[in-house]
């Protein structure tokens, strides 16, 4: 492909967003699951305020119920309840949702921002879980992505409201078999793209239509010279991100590889400031590494110079240990490296 008609596709495509796509919001998904040592994803956060995360500690048999956001009804009929099977280590958004994890069998779950999403009109036939509480119900009782899948035909996603913005999301899922999911509702329909293949994933547009985009460019050759999109649009990161995780070597160990993972993140964070849609500024507030096959999960704010990192297996996630919260902006220089022993009690779960 030349450059001028590699400039074609990509004006193309830039077109063809700002003319159907509203407002767009950033994160971004990536997954390295071929690399011969084991199984790693990162994320990042980017939203234009803080989205007050804490770092939870969920053990197996907390008792939940997914029509109750903050301690109220948001809707009664046919809420499903449930008791966790698994324990999990969470990162939360508000403090009354998940937005970020892993559970202890090996699975990590991501919600980012999708403004197509529409969990459809209430079907009280089936069970209702929140969306602030999506992400745990997965987590809760799945096992790998297989069962994520099958339990989450099972419910129907409820939208909600926090700080005035709708919980628009889709889910990315994987598991330390290296097996991956991406679900998005569009139309009040269930669209899903199961396999290894899907490593990234960003926001806007849908992911159909991302992956379309992406197939119109030619990364076979890469070189300093190809041209790359980047700036901090969704799109332009899911090309980047797609990009970058294909060209990276065969780590040396875990550690190298939770780096090189951390990396590809930090490239398609947004940086202080730069100008994005609707509010404005959309800061990469943090970003997150799971190490699924040695169960390690990473957290960087990007306003600490400090990475934490947490032995999953060494977390208590038997019924009735305590559930456990850390507030990285609390301990931004008491805290580095490994935060395992750094967390407080509280004396329930805060959802």
């Amino acid at each position: 492909m030349t450059t001028i008609h590699y400039m074609h596709v990509i004006l193309s495509a830039i077109m063809m967003i700002v003319l159907t796509t509203p407002t767009i919001f950033a994160c971004s998904r990536i997954l390295w699951n071929d690399n011969g040592v084991g199984v790693f994803s990162s994320r990042t956060m980017d939203w234009p305020e803080s989205t007050e995360p804490t770092i939870l500690v969920f053990p197996s048999g907390i008792e939940r119920d997914g029509g109750k956001l903050a301690g109220m009804d948001v809707f009664k009929e046919n809420a499903a309840k449930w008791t966790s099977k698994y324990g999990s280590l969470i990162t939360s958004v508000y403090g009354i949702g998940t937005i970020d994890g892993m559970n202890e069998k090996g699975l990590g779950v991501h919600g980012l921002y999708l403004t197509a999403t529409d969990y459809g009109k209430r079907d009280a036939s089936k069970p209702g879980v929140h969306a602030g509480l999506w992400a745990q119900y997965i987590l809760d009782n799945a096992q790998n992505v297989e069962e994520a899948l099958a339990l989450n035909e099972q419910i129907q996603v409820i939208m909600v409201e926090a700080h005035g913005r709708e919980a628009s999301i889709h889910l990315a899922l994987e598991d330390a078999s290296g097996d991956s999911a991406i679900i998005e509702y569009i139309d009040g329909k269930t669209v899903v793209h199961h396999g290894r293949q899907y490593q990234v994933m960003t926001n806007d547009p849908t992911y159909d239509q991302q992956l379309e985009m992406l197939s119109k460019l030619d990364f076979s050759k890469p070189s300093s010279d190809l041209p790359l999109p980047g700036n901090v649009n969704p799109r332009d990161r899911f090309q980047r991100a797609s990009y970058y995780v294909k060209l990276l070597p065969k780590p040396k160990d875990s550690v190298e590889a939770v780096a090189d993972v951390m990396a590809i993140a930090r490239n398609v964070s947004v940086p202080f400031g730069a100008p994005y849609k609707s509010f404005g500024v959309y800061n990469t507030e943090y970003r997150t590494v799971m190490d699924l096959t040695n169960q390690r999960y990473f957290f960087e704010l990007t306003t600490s110079p400090n990475v934490l990192w947490f032995d999953v297996k060494a977390l208590d996630f038997s019924p009735g240990a305590a559930v456990l919260q850390l507030d990285p902006y609390k301990n931004k220089l008491a805290i580095s490296g490994n935060a395992t022993d750094a967390f407080e009690k509280l004396e329930k779960a805060p959802f």
